[in-house]
């Protein structure tokens, strides 16, 4: 596989919480008591997508794909469009990532949009066979912010890393936690970072294998230039090789998308989604019925160590993997787990609870497809509850697989396949997930669809819902496929109504 610019691969994503407007009311009586009456919710008014660039291969084929859902009226000037990013610092160790990133200071401003949506309820696509195509920043306005998600899907058709990568682009925040990562033998990982934002950012990049932290020549931590990115070897930052480990990204001033780019010799590769924030419960939903490989892998950040009950919930409820019923986490130490065909086809969830007085944890399963040559992997992290709604924007007429757990209560979802970005109306369908269990499906498709259409996750009634979609393509023989978490879309905010108060101009 060609890879003259590896570091390419640039920083994820992000999907960006905007602050709302608070709406000023004033008093009948002109003066007011300026009491806080009530507060409602309402939607963003702007979001910001950051999408990687896709893995450098001259046998690459890469589709992108944006979606806002319907609901929202708003001014028809509105837009949502994904430019170029400046081009990624490339280096293959942090101490490098300085004198790269002031060669790659210049951003993004005046390029072209390489996609824009203007209409919500019908996706946007473009395909590209660039080696060398860039990452993307973009911003949604008006109508168009609510729900605005852009996924990245690259087919490597051979070489090293061959298979489905695919990625969901994320919002910009200032701490990320990946376990799951590797310096291992035939593995190369990179963490992308990228800066949305007009000032530089820097950034922490900590390494946590089995005996503890792991010392990196990143102490002074790595420099992002605006609207550009940087990508870091990780096995440029040890010099040992460790078999799995947890990548902690903490962004010391301003703020980053950051993601891990995987390839391996021998099982292909997929992008690392960071892990939920660190709970005492998380929930891993949708390994494939096929799985013939899952290995876990766990920290606990926090001070306290962790013991885990180890859960699967399957079609007709939660059981105790055989062997694997519970985990003991040190503070502070990767754990990594192999459980095997845990699935036994059938397809399930991993439900990791902590013991009353335990510390919170992340984590991540690495699970693989097929056997001998002819393995693929991917990758599925810890995945928070869809509050409201959630959409994954690429979905295909075949290969997909949708993925519902309901960890405690029984739970009312609607999915909705939108109209194709070939036309076509859209489809819905309702599901009862229970209460411990995982329903998988094969998702809606729009009514005379074609091209590229998008699955939005609404939950209606029950308990919390954990969702994923996995997309598959079989390749020479090869089970392809890459697993997307669907994390809610924070498409609304609070917002505080008020009164006018003149009193406050008074001493």
């Amino acid at each position: 596989m060609k890879r003259t610019t590896l570091s390419l691969f640039a920083a994820t994503a992000s999907l960006a919480v905007v602050t709302g407007v608070a709406a000023l009311d004033p008093a009948s009586d002109g003066a007011g008591t300026g009491a806080r009456t009530s507060s409602a919710r309402l939607p963003v008014q702007r979001s910001t997508l950051l999408c990687p660039a896709p893995v450098s291969s001259d046998a690459s084929e890469t589709t992108y794909a944006a979606f806002t859902p319907p609901g929202t009226d708003g001014p028809r000037t509105a837009s949502a469009d994904l430019l170029p990013a400046a081009g990624p610092a490339r280096t293959e160790a942090a101490k490098d990532a300085r004198k790269a990133a002031r060669r790659e200071a210049k951003g993004a401003r005046g390029a072209s949009p390489v996609l824009s949506v203007r209409e919500p309820g019908r996706p946007v696509t473009v395909t590209t066979d660039r080696a060398d195509a860039p990452a993307l920043l973009g911003t949604a306005d008006g109508p168009l912010a609510p729900g605005w998600s852009a996924q990245q899907t690259t087919t490597v058709a051979s070489g090293t890393g061959r298979g489905l990568h695919g990625v969901a682009c994320a919002a910009p925040d200032t701490s990320f936690w990946f376990p799951g990562a590797s310096t291992a033998k035939g593995r190369q990982d990179y963490v992308h970072l990228t800066n949305p934002d007009g000032a530089a950012a820097v950034v922490d990049v900590e390494l946590h294998g089995k005996d503890g932290r792991v010392g990196t020549p990143a102490e002074d931590g790595v420099n992002v230039p605006p609207r550009s990115t940087v990508a870091v070897l990780l096995s440029s930052l040890t010099d040992a090789a460790h078999e799995d480990l947890t990548v902690h990204v903490a962004a010391r001033s301003g703020r980053v998308g950051a993601a891990v780019q995987t390839t391996d010799d021998a099982l292909g590769g997929d992008w690392l989604p960071p892990s939920a924030d660190a709970s005492p419960a998380v929930v891993l939903p949708g390994i494939p019925a096929d799985a013939t490989s899952v290995r876990l892998v766990a920290f606990a950040p926090g001070a306290r160590d962790a013991d885990l009950v180890l859960r699967l919930a399957g079609p007709d409820g939660s059981i105790s993997p055989a062997g694997h019923e519970s985990l003991h986490l040190r503070s502070g130490l990767t754990e990594a787990v192999d459980l095997g065909d845990v699935t036994r086809g059938e397809a399930g969830s991993l439900l990791l609870t902590a013991e009353r007085g335990s510390g919170p944890v992340v984590a991540a399963l690495r699970v693989t497809r097929g056997t001998g040559g002819a393995r693929e992997t991917a990758f599925i992290p810890a995945t928070p509850a869809v509050e409201a709604r959630g959409t994954v924007a690429d979905n295909r007429g075949k290969g997909g697989v949708l993925s519902l757990t309901a960890p405690g209560e029984e739970a009312r979802v609607r999915v909705t396949a939108s109209a194709g970005s070939g036309g076509g109306a859209p489809m819905a369908r309702t599901y009862t997930v229970r209460a411990g269990s995982t329903l998988a499906v094969e998702p809606p498709r729009p009514r005379g669809g074609k091209g590229v259409y998008a699955l939005t996750v609404e939950k209606l009634s029950g308990g919390p819902v954990h969702a994923s979609r996995m997309l598959t393509l079989v390749r020479d023989g090869v089970p392809m496929f890459t697993i997307q978490p669907i994390a809610d879309d924070r498409s609304t905010v609070v917002v505080p109504e008020v009164e006018q108060d003149l009193s406050v101009l008074n001493d």
